[in-house]
């Protein structure tokens, strides 16, 4: 039998099927089990794009207030410039007109009784001393105006900066949003929640502050969680705590790693958790709320909703706790 040249229309065909049998071989249709992993892995990663998303947030927020402040520092010191040139100007034409006469020797041992050359005396020295005061007042106005001017210009910068590293962590979590979406439907497990679900009722054994933090936080069960979400119509993990814990009169900062460091003086063993301890997990890229009897509630990603879960079941690499 001859191998020797191939007609070349049964060579296309014959190639065509070896491509598509090596596609085939490349890509294979994933199973459960390896859809289950890859979104795993997904959900890991976007739980640290969602904590840099929302520090990037943070920082541009920050910025854009100093700079608003700054620019409105600026723009008073402008107005007040201005009116102290006006002054200067007027006092200036003002000394011309006066100058010639009123102010001048010839002008003071002219004046027909004692009294005009003591008032006209007086003038000239009032003058001397607004006309003093005005020019220093313009003069450190005037050069204190550029110092103004060119922080809330660095300050606008970097509140550019700061907007743009949000816009390029979002394209991120976009993309990751969009991969976790089709392995949930895959799955069967894609859940777009309920923005104005009434949660359910706190029965637990917690008291005073975690009490009414758990309250709020049950209250949101149900809602869908969404990268960057501070409520109230859905979630991230860190914007479910911060608001958990803002109902019982505590002020969180808004990401992971931020509420962690504020709780470098506050962490708990795990062995003695108590309800309303925050969990950290995923190295620090998730967190969750302890609400005793072994259960926690959060947020847990994409195509989820905020829930209540064993913590024996969640198991997700816990890294600590922290007691606000």
């Amino acid at each position: 039998m001859s191998f020797g040249r191939v007609p070349v229309a049964a060579g296309l065909a014959f190639g065509l099927v070896l491509s598509s049998m090596g596609s085939a071989a490349a890509d294979p249709k994933p199973t459960i089990s390896q859809a289950k992993a890859k979104l795993e892995k997904l959900n890991d990663k976007a739980d640290k794009v969602v904590d840099r998303f929302n520090a990037a947030t943070e920082r541009y927020k920050g910025a854009k207030g100093t700079y608003t402040k700054l620019n409105d520092s600026y723009k008073r010191k402008l107005a007040t410039v201005a009116d102290l040139r006006a002054q200067v100007v007027n006092m200036a034409v003002d000394t011309y007109k006066l100058g010639n006469y009123a102010t001048t020797l010839p002008g003071l041992i002219t004046a027909d009784k004692p009294e005009d050359t003591l008032s006209r005396m007086a003038l000239a020295g009032q003058m001397t001393t607004e006309r003093a005061q005005k020019l220093a007042a313009f003069d450190r106005e005037n050069r204190g105006l550029k110092a103004e001017r060119d922080k809330a210009e660095k300050a606008l910068e970097a509140a550019d900066k700061g907007r743009d590293a949000v816009q390029k962590e979002r394209s991120e979590i976009l993309e990751l949003i969009d991969e976790q979406k089709k392995l949930l439907r895959k799955l069967g497990a894609y859940n777009p929640g309920n923005p104005n679900s009434t949660g359910v009722q706190y029965t637990g054994p917690a008291s005073g502050n975690a009490a009414a933090v758990l309250r709020f936080a049950y209250a949101q069960v149900g809602k869908p969680y969404v990268f960057g979400g501070t409520g109230p119509g859905g979630f991230d993990c860190s914007g479910l705590t911060q608001a958990s814990w803002r109902a019982a009169g505590v002020s969180l900062p808004r990401t992971t790693w931020a509420q962690w460091s504020w709780g470098a003086s506050r962490k708990v063993s795990l062995d003695a958790l108590q309800p309303g301890d925050l969990i950290f997990s995923e190295g620090l890229g998730h967190v969750s709320i302890y609400a005793g009897n072994g259960q926690i509630v959060h947020a847990p990603q994409t195509g989820d909703v905020v829930k209540i879960v064993k913590l024996s079941e969640y198991g997700r690499n816990l890294v600590g706790a922290v007691r606000p």
